[in-house]
């Protein structure tokens, strides 16, 4: 089965120290460990180990050979975002993302597809580099933050980078970041269980009432971790909507179930029962499979779940395993002909 992972997460293999170059504390640095694995330093505290997986693209060919993955859409790990940076310094940073990736794909062409990261608290910066990004570098998209510091993705200013990306034809992947309320939870890995998929939900509740992908309807986003708590709120938000427009459909007039079929959302939900749910929701046609590849709150098997579903036809699998991915991602599937 052809099988596109359109949830995984890359690294370069090695990384200048920011801080030091720019002169300021606060972006990841990595620390090389005597087994074989990098630790990334923040704050000097450690964020997360990470394993060879992470960078190497001849070990992430073993892992995909051996779980039937075909193409691998790569994007960088949500922290390196840094919106809180001064935007100069956060664009440089997007670049040597940007270029890694890019060269990643270009010596792999049948394996990777890329998305670039965008200094989004710049916006003007932010559309520069994706129209570099996509006719120079040759990627497919984008990924994003499920908010831009205290901006939602509703925000007026972050207005023309959507724009630009439905003209230029890029996708886009709204990742969850900077977990709301994680102050809070500290305990029990709350902000990662509770906040993460409150994050999806407050990315597409934000497009959807702000009226992007109203006035956008050409733009093509994917939601990661099966739109976070969002499909399963949705009774709630459009009661909210019927029973309080004037609270909530100040900016767009037009019942969010309705956008329902409009956006993609991956396959990340572990449980069958919500996946046939969010499938029967949004459409067969608006789920692709992800994993979030190489963490280990992602699908350690990329596939499985959906390979599992009995009541699944061949072609409703085939839809969720990898065609729906080449729609979303505008790429003719003769691109990864062996």
């Amino acid at each position: 089965m052809f099988k596109v992972d359109v949830h995984t997460h890359i690294l370069p293999p090695s990384w200048p120290d920011l801080d030091v170059r720019f002169g300021c504390s606060g972006f990841p640095s990595f620390e090389a460990q005597p087994d074989g694995t990098k630790n990334m330093i923040v704050n000097c505290k450690c964020f997360r180990t990470f394993q060879p997986n992470s960078w190497d693209p001849a070990v992430r060919f073993e892992d995909c050979d051996r779980d039937g993955v075909t193409v691998q859409v790569l994007s960088t790990v949500p922290i390196m975002f840094s919106y809180w940076a001064e935007p100069v310094h956060a664009l440089e940073l997007s670049k040597l993302l940007n270029d890694h990736i890019a060269a990643t794909v270009a010596e792999h062409p049948a394996r990777f597809v890329g998305l670039a990261t965008l200094p989004m608290q710049a916006p003007d910066l932010a559309v520069r580099e994706l129209e570099r990004a996509v006719t120079q570098l040759g990627l497919a998209g984008v990924e994003i933050g499920t908010h831009v510091n205290a901006w939602n993705l509703n925000e007026p200013a972050l207005f023309p980078v959507f724009e630009a990306a439905a003209e230029l034809g890029a996708a886009v992947f709204v990742h969850p970041w900077d977990m709301m309320g994680k102050d809070d939870m500290r305990r029990y890995w709350l902000p990662w269980l509770v906040g993460m998929p409150a994050e999806s939900s407050r990315a597409i509740c934000s497009m959807i009432f702000g009226g992007v992908l109203e006035r956008l309807p050409d733009l093509r986003v994917n939601f990661a971790h099966g739109g976070g708590a969002f499909p399963a709120t949705i009774g709630r938000i459009e009661h909210g909507f019927v029973m309080r427009p004037d609270l909530v459909a100040i900016d767009n007039d037009v019942n969010p179930r309705a956008y329902l079929g409009r956006f993609w959302m991956d396959s990340i939900v572990h449980d069958p029962a919500m996946l046939r749910y969010i499938v029967d929701l949004a459409g067969e046609d608006f789920i692709t499979m992800g994993s979030d590849y190489p963490f280990p709150l992602g699908e350690l098997v990329p596939g499985k779940l959906i390979e599992s579903m009995e009541d699944f036809t061949p072609e409703r699998k085939a839809k969720l395993l990898g065609e729906n991915a080449l729609r979303w991602l505008n790429i003719d599937r003769g691109r990864f002909a062996a």
